[in-house]
C-alpha cells in the first residue's frame, strides 16, 4: 500500500541516494554584502535548484523560468554597474579637464596675455598722455613767444598740475571699488560707489577752486622767490584761469576711472581725444594768432578739461549708470575710501613735495634756468605717465582674478608677469626717447639760445 501510494503520489523531493545528486552549501542568508547580485551565483544556484529540487516533469518549465529571472536580475545588475562606472568615468574626466584647464591657465602664453593687456592699455595710454600732452603743448607754444612766460609756467604748473596729483587717490579708489563690485556682479553697489565718489570729487574740486582764488598768488610768490617777482603776474594769471575747471577735472577723473574699472578705455579716450584737439587748436589760435600768450593757453586748457569731463559723464551714462547722481557717504564708507586710497595719497604727496622742491630750487637760479627746467620736467612727465596705464590694467583686471566670481590665481600670476614685462620694455624705450628729444631737438620748445644752452648742459656729462 505504501509503495502503491508512493507510485500514485510521487514525492516532490527526489531520494537522497541519487548518485547524480551533488548538494552545494548554500550561502548565509545575512551577510555584509549580498552575493545575489553576482552573475556567477545566480547561474550556479538556479541550475542546482532546478536540477536537484524540481520534479522531472516540471523541471524544464521552472528551469526556463528561473533562467529568465536570473537573466533579468543579471541584466539589471549589469546595467546598474555600467551606470555607476559611467558616472565615475565622467567624474574622473571632469577632474582631469579642470586640472588641464588650470595648467593651461598657469602655462598660458605670456604673449597672449600681453596682447590682451595691450588691447586695454592702448586706449588707456591715451587717457594718461592727454594731460601731460596738453601741458607740453602749452610749453612749446608759450616758449615760442616769451621766455619769461615759459619760466612762469614752472611755478604755475606746480599749483595746477602737481597739486592735482594729490587727488589721484580718487582715481585709484574708484577703479578698485568699481572693479571689485563688478566682479561680484552687484550693479547696485557699483552705482552707489560711483555716486559717493562723485560727491567726494565734487567737494574736493570746489575746495581747490577756492584755494586757487584765495591763495594762488601767494603760492606762486612762494615758489618764485623775491628774485623772480616778475614771474608772479604771468603765473598767477595762468593759475586763476585754470582753477575754474577744478570741479570738472576731479568729477571727470572719477567718471573716467569708473569706466576703466569696467574695462572700457575707448569711451574716455574719445573724450580726451576731443579735449586734446580743442586744447591744441585753442593754443595755436589764442597764443600765436591772437597774441594772448600764457592767458590764451590757460583758457584753451580750461575749456578742454570741462568738455572732457562732460564727455566722460555721458560715456558713463551710456553704460546704464547715472553719473549725475551723487550721494553723501556715511562715515564708514568714507573711512573705507580713505583706507583704500591712503597708500596712494601718501605716495603722491611725496612726489608732489619732491617735484615742488625741485622747481623751487630751479626758480631761484634765474629765468633761463627755470625755463630750461620746465622743458625737461614736461618731457619727464610725458614719459613717466606711460606707466599709469599698466597700473590701471592691474587695478582693472586683478580684482576679478583674485576675489571675484571667476577667481583664478594662476591667471593672476600670468597677468603679473605680463605687466612686469611690458613695464620693463616700455621703460627702456621711453628712457631712450626722453633723452634723445631734448638733447637733439631742443628747438621744438624754445628758440632762445640761452634756454637751449641750459637744456644742452643737462647732457654734457653723458
Amino acid at each position: 500500500m505504501q509503495a502503491k501510494a508512493l507510485l500514485t503520489h510521487p514525492s516532490p523531493t527526489p531520494p537522497l541516494q541519487n548518485p547524480n545528486l551533488k548538494l552545494r552549501p548554500s550561502p548565509p542568508l545575512f551577510t555584509k554584502k549580498s552575493t545575489l547580485s553576482t552573475p556567477r551565483f545566480h547561474q550556479s544556484f538556479l541550475r542546482s535548484f532546478s536540477r536537484n529540487f524540481v520534479p522531472q516533469n516540471q523541471s524544464s518549465k521552472l528551469k526556463r523560468y528561473c533562467i529568465s529571472l536570473g537573466q533579468e536580475l543579471n541584466f539589471e545588475s549589469n546595467e546598474a554597474l555600467v551606470e555607476e562606472e559611467e558616472e565615475e568615468k565622467e567624474e574622473d574626466e571632469e577632474e582631469v579637464r579642470v586640472e588641464i584647464e588650470a595648467e593651461g591657465l598657469a602655462n598660458q602664453s605670456i604673449w597672449n596675455q600681453m596682447k590682451e593687456i595691450v588691447m586695454f592699455t592702448g586706449p588707456a595710454s591715451g587717457l594718461w598722455i592727454c594731460g601731460p600732452l596738453m601741458s607740453l603743448i602749452d610749453t612749446a607754444v608759450i616758449g615760442q613767444g616769451s621766455s619769461i612766460e615759459l619760466a612762469a609756467l614752472g611755478p604755475a604748473t606746480v599749483v595746477c598740475d602737481y597739486m592735482g596729483y594729490v587727488f589721484m587717490f580718487l582715481s585709484v579708489a574708484t577703479s578698485n571699488m568699481v572693479a571689485t563690485s563688478l566682479a561680484r556682479r552687484d550693479k547696485n553697489e557699483v552705482q552707489h560707489q560711483i555716486s559717493i565718489l562723485l560727491f567726494i570729487g565734487l567737494i574736493c574740486g570746489f575746495l581747490m577752486l577756492f584755494f586757487t582764488r584765495l591763495f594762488g598768488s601767494q603760492a606762486i610768490t612762494a615758489f618764485s622767490g623775491t628774485k623772480n617777482a616778475h614771474l608772479v603776474p604771468a603765473g598767477n594769471t595762468y593759475v586763476q584761469i585754470r582753477g575754474l575747471a577744478w570741479p570738472a577735472v576731479l568729477v571727470g577723473w572719477v567718471a573716467q576711472s569708473a569706466s576703466l574699472g569696467m574695462k572700457d578705455s575707448w569711451g574716455p579716450l574719445k573724450a580726451l581725444a576731443v579735449a586734446s584737439a580743442i586744447n591744441g587748436i585753442g593754443d595755436v589760435v589764442l597764443c600765436i594768432f591772437l597774441g594772448y600768450g600764457i592767458a590764451g593757453a590757460a583758457w584753451a586748457t580750461m575749456v578742454s578739461q570741462v568738455v572732457a569731463a562732460y564727455m566722460m559723464i555721458e560715456a558713463l551714462n551710456k553704460k546704464g549708470y547715472n553719473a549725475f547722481s551723487i550721494s553723501i557717504p556715511s562715515l564708514n564708507e568714507l573711512l573705507a575710501v580713505l583706507t583704500l586710497a591712503a597708500p596712494v595719497f601718501v605716495t603722491m604727496m611725496s612726489k608732489v613735495a619732491f617735484y615742488s622742491l625741485l622747481i623751487y630750487f630751479a626758480t631761484s637760479m634765474g629765468t633761463h634756468t627755470v625755463a630750461a627746467h620746465q622743458v625737461m620736467l614736461q618731457t619727464l612727465s610725458m614719459c613717466t605717465v606711460w606707466g599709469e596705464p599698466i597700473s590701471q590694467s592691474a587695478q582693472s583686471f586683478m580684482p576679478e582674478l583674485i576675489c571675484g566670481v571667476n577667481r583664478n590665481l594662476s591667471k593672476a600670476r600670468v597677468l603679473l608677469k605680463s605687466l612686469v614685462t611690458i613695464g620693463a620694455t616700455l621703460g627702456l624705450v621711453l628712457g631712450i626717447i626722453g633723452t634723445a628729444v631734448p638733447c637733439f631737438f631742443p628747438n621744438i620748445f624754445t628758440p632762445d639760445p640761452k634756454v637751449i644752452q641750459e637744456v644742452s648742459s643737462c647732457f654734457s656729462n653723458l
